[in-house]
C-alpha cells in the first residue's frame, strides 16, 4: 500500500469517526428527552408472516426478565403449536396460556359458536389485564375475532382505554386490523407481504408457522 492510499484510508476513517461521534451526540440527545414509561397497546396486523411470532417474541422477553405475562388465543384451538407447548410446560409460574378459539370461522362454519367463543376469550383477555400483576398480555389473532363482528371494536377500545391498568402492555394481533384500534394502539407494525412459500405448494412446517 502507498503512502497516498494509507493517507487516504486514514482520511476516510477519520471522516468516518468524526460523523459517527455526530451521530451518536444527536442520538444521546434525543434519547435523553425520552424518559416516560407507560404501558403500550401494541398491534401486529398485515398480510404478511410474523404478527403472532413478533408478538411471542415479546412474550418471552417478559419470560426471561421474570415478568408476569398471559396470552389468549382466540382463534387457534386445537391446533398444537410450539410456542404453548413450551409456555405450558416449563414457564407456567410466571405466563398464563390460554386457547379459547375452536379454529378458523372456515373450520367451525357455525357463527353463532365462534362468536360464542370470541366473547369468551374476551372475558378471559380482560380478567387477566385487569390483573395488575400480568406485565403483558397478548391477545393472538384477536383482530380476525374484530373483522368479523364477532366482537364490538369499540367496546375493545373503550376497554383499554378506561380500564387497563396504565403500566401494564397489551398486544393484539391478527391481519385486517380495525381503524378505531390503530387509532388508539401506541404501536402499530404492518407486516408486509412479498413472497410466501405456500403460493409454491410448501405446506406450514413446524419451527416455522407453528
Amino acid at each position: 500500500m502507498t503512502n497516498e492510499t494509507t493517507e487516504a484510508v486514514a482520511q476516510d476513517d477519520a471522516r468516518h469517526a468524526d460523523k459517527m461521534a455526530k451521530k451518536k451526540a444527536a442520538r444521546d440527545k434525543i434519547m435523553a428527552t425520552k424518559t416516560d414509561e407507560k404501558g403500550l397497546v401494541i398491534v401486529h396486523t398485515g398480510k404478511g408472516k410474523g404478527k403472532s411470532s413478533a408478538a411471542f417474541g415479546m412474550i418471552f422477553r417478559h419470560i426471561a426478565h421474570g415478568k408476569p405475562c398471559a396470552v389468549v388465543q382466540f382463534i387457534k384451538g386445537a391446533m398444537w403449536t410450539g410456542e404453548r407447548d413450551l409456555i405450558e410446560k416449563h414457564f407456567s409460574d410466571v405466563c398464563q396460556f390460554h386457547t379459547m378459539g375452536e379454529g378458523f370461522t372456515w373450520e367451525t362454519q357455525d357463527r353463532a359458536r365462534d362468536v360464542a367463543a370470541a366473547a369468551a376469550a374476551w372475558e378471559k383477555a380482560k380478567e387477566l389485564i385487569r390483573d395488575e400483576r400480568n406485565s403483558m398480555v397478548l391477545l393472538d389473532e384477536i383482530n380476525i375475532a374484530l373483522r368479523y363482528d364477532y366482537l364490538d371494536v369499540s367496546e375493545v377500545v373503550a376497554f383499554l382505554k378506561d380500564e387497563k391498568p396504565y403500566m401494564t402492555h397489551v398486544v393484539l394481533t391478527g391481519r385486517n386490523a380495525k381503524d378505531d384500534l390503530i387509532e388508539a394502539a401506541d404501536l402499530v407494525t404492518e407486516m408486509e407481504l412479498i413472497k410466501h412459500p405456500f403460493r409454491s405448494g410448501i405446506k406450514g412446517q413446524p419451527g416455522v408457522e407453528f
